[in-house]
Order: structure tokens, then sequence, then C-alpha cells
């Protein structure tokens, strides 16, 4: 027997096959259909896909032999992997040379007497490890035999670079998600801490103008009404921060059945209107069951912007709901002021706003609608919106059973 040649790039070799996270991996159908299509294009009862490491052959899949690695220096896949040309065929393995005393040659039950191997060549040209063919007598293959093999070779190399491919996106996405807990984290204590000295500021606010009214003129006194209302504006704001990173975990709550009609006359009454406004809730009460906080949180916002960026004597609010196959629909319209067309692409994009000041002369943080996207899409729902400046806006959204 003569030993197998070892590639004379070997080093990158095997750092190339190292870079693809492929070796010593779980079994996958897909590389099984491979060398199940290899022993019908061959006729041959036996097929691997192997990758040559540095001490042995380590197999992906296997057809008619059970074994999941080998010796490298007696392995024949080895010996394809070390010739220049990518397609290695010995008819009888008696008859060569090289294989005369080989082991897997002189086994007295089913010894390797056949065996074919396509180099698995990647795009830099590194031969990775093999498909090949076995038979346990002397075997020949015809040209069209070996370019179905050659074929499905391609084939498995575009699995190995796809299964690097989604490896990395893996690591990326396990990073993202790393890096986004430790923001929603972040968020989360600095919003809370900020809490309790924006709450002192504006009591501190109320005992100024209570306790030195007297001795305050005007200007001071808009002073401090100014601070207090900058410090609210800045307090909804981190609520709508919080509601924002929290809102994955709301989405996660139990199921539960509820109505719609009275989801939304509690909303209602939460929202404590005190303007003109009429609000028309649905014909039919829908009997629902799923999210009932995630739902509210969606309704509170859509109601609440109805409500507040509307330049109407009289609000007018209608609530549509039916319940569809397999979700739920609901649509919010008001007659309030519209989105500009052009406004309206990146409306539910967090921080994104549309620069209208509500009717009580605030500027909105972009951070409740894009809340409420995340509920939606969390939920397996869309959302969408039809505008009409100084006519209304329909916002509409399903929500899956």
């Amino acid at each position: 027997m003569i030993p197998p040649i070892i590639p004379h790039n070997e080093q990158n070799r095997l750092a190339a096959l190292r870079s693809y996270g492929i070796s010593y991996t779980h079994k996958e159908e897909e590389y099984d259909q491979i060398t199940n299509l290899a022993t019908h294009i061959s006729e041959m009862p036996i097929s691997l896909i192997s990758f040559v490491e540095e001490n042995d052959v380590w197999f992906k899949s296997t057809q008619g032999m059970d074994i999941c690695s080998g010796d490298r220096n007696v392995s024949f896949c080895s010996y394809a992997v070390g010739e220049d040309h990518p397609v290695f065929v010995v008819n009888d393995t008696k008859k060569d040379d090289t294989f005369k005393n080989h082991p897997y040659a002189k086994l007295a039950e089913n010894p390797i007497a056949f065996y074919a191997g396509i180099c698995l060549v990647d795009k830099d040209g590194y031969k990775l490890g093999t498909l090949c063919v076995i038979d346990n007598k002397p075997n020949k293959l015809s040209e069209k035999q070996v370019e179905g093999l050659k074929k499905l070779a391609r084939q498995t190399v575009k699995l190995i670079e796809l299964h690097s491919a989604n490896h990395i996106l893996r690591n990326i996405h396990i990073d993202l998600e790393a890096k986004n807990n430790e923001l929603k984290n972040f968020a989360g204590v600095v919003s809370h801490d900020m809490k309790m000295p924006l709450a002192n500021i504006i009591l501190t606010t109320d005992i100024l103008k209570a306790k030195y009214a007297s001795q305050l003129d005007e200007k001071a006194i808009g002073y401090l009404t100014y601070l207090k209302q900058s410090s609210f504006t800045l307090s909804d704001y981190i609520t709508g921060l919080l509601n924002h990173y929290e809102s994955d975990k709301l989405a996660e709550e139990g199921k539960e059945n509820f109505d719609s009609q009275q989801l939304l006359e509690e909303i209602i009454e939460l929202l404590n209107i005190n303007m003109n406004c009429d609000i028309n809730l649905p014909e039919n009460n829908l009997e629902l069951y799923g999210n009932r906080a995630a739902l509210e949180q969606i309704f509170m916002n859509l109601i609440g912007n109805s409500l507040k960026y509307n330049d109407k004597e009289k609000i007018v609010i209608d609530i549509e709901a039916e319940e569809m196959t397999d979700s739920y629909f609901f649509k919010v319209s008001d007659n309030g002021m519209g989105i500009p067309k052009d406004k309206q692409a990146k409306l539910f994009d967090l921080f994104s706003t549309v620069g209208t000041m509500d009717r009580n002369g605030q500027k909105g943080s972009g951070i409740g609608l894009s809340t409420v996207k995340k509920l939606i899409t969390n939920l397996g729902g869309i959302i969408t919106v039809v505008s009409r400046p100084n006519i209304g806006t329909s916002f509409e959204f399903s929500l899956k059973k």
C-alpha cells in the first residue's frame, strides 16, 4: 500500500474547510438526498459525502455504509484529495499497485473493490472532501454517470456554502439580539431613573408658583409653566420609549377570551375624553380569543392619536371590527388633520414624526405608531394607513387568530 499524498496547499485547504463550519455537524436530510441520488446515478451500493480533516476523514452523509469517521492515512477520500485531478477512480483495488495491500481492500467481508471520488472543490479551488461511490466488487462508471456525479458534487458545495452563510447569519442574529437586549435594559434603567427627577421638577414648579406667586412677575410665571410643560412632554416621551421596548414582553402575554365592545368601552373610559367627540363603536360585538393587553395598547395609541391630531370642532372616530377565517380585522378612522402623503411611508418608523403639532400645541415623539406596528407584527398581523390632509385618517390592521 502506498500512503496518500498530502496536498501542497494543505494548511490553506484545512483553513478553508474549517471556515465553513461543516465538519462534525449533525446529519442533514439535504446531504442524505444527494448521497441517495449518487447511488441511483452510479448504480453502486454505497455513497458517501466526506470532509478530509487533518487526522481523520469525517462523513456528513452515508448510504449503504454505517460509518462516521475514519483514519485519514487509510481513507480512500484522502487519496482523492491528494491527487491533482478532481475525479479519482479505482476500478479494481486488487489490480492497482497503490491499493494491493490496503486494509479495506483485503477485508474478508465487504472489501472496497471499486472507488470513485468526485472532489468537493470550493470557489477558491480548495478540495474540502469528496462525494464518492463504492462497490464491494470491481466496477466502472460511464462518462454520463461521472458527469451526473460531478453535478451532484457541485450541488454539495453549494449546500456547504449555504450552511456557512446560515451559520454566519445565526451568529450575527445572536450578536444583534444580545446588543438589542443590552439596549433595552439600558433604555429601561435610564427611563426609570429619569422618571423620579422629572416628577420632582413638576412638583417643585407647582410649589414655587404657589408659594412665591406674589413675588414673581408674569415672565417668571411663564418660565415655570414652560418648565412644567417640558417636563410633562419628556415624561410622556420616556413612557412611550418604555412601552416600545416592553412591547415584546406584552406581545408574549397569555391569550384569553374577551369581547371587543367591553374592551373598547374600557379604553374610552381610560382616555377620559373632555372634548366634543363622537366615537362610533362597531355594530357587531366580537367574541375574541387572543392577547387582550396588546390589543388594548394598540387601540389606546390609535384612538389617542385620533383625539390629539384633530383640528375639527367636533371629533368623529369610527371603529370597525370583523372576524375573518384566520384573523380579526379592525379599522380606526377619524376626521382629523390627516397625514401628508410624503410622510406616510415612514410613519411607523421609530422616532419618525409628521412634524405637525397636536391640538394642544405639542409635537409627537414618533414612538407610539412604531410601538403599534411592532405589537401587531409580533401578533402575526399587518397594519396599513390611508390618509388625506384636512379630511382624516384610517388605520386598518389585522391580528392572526
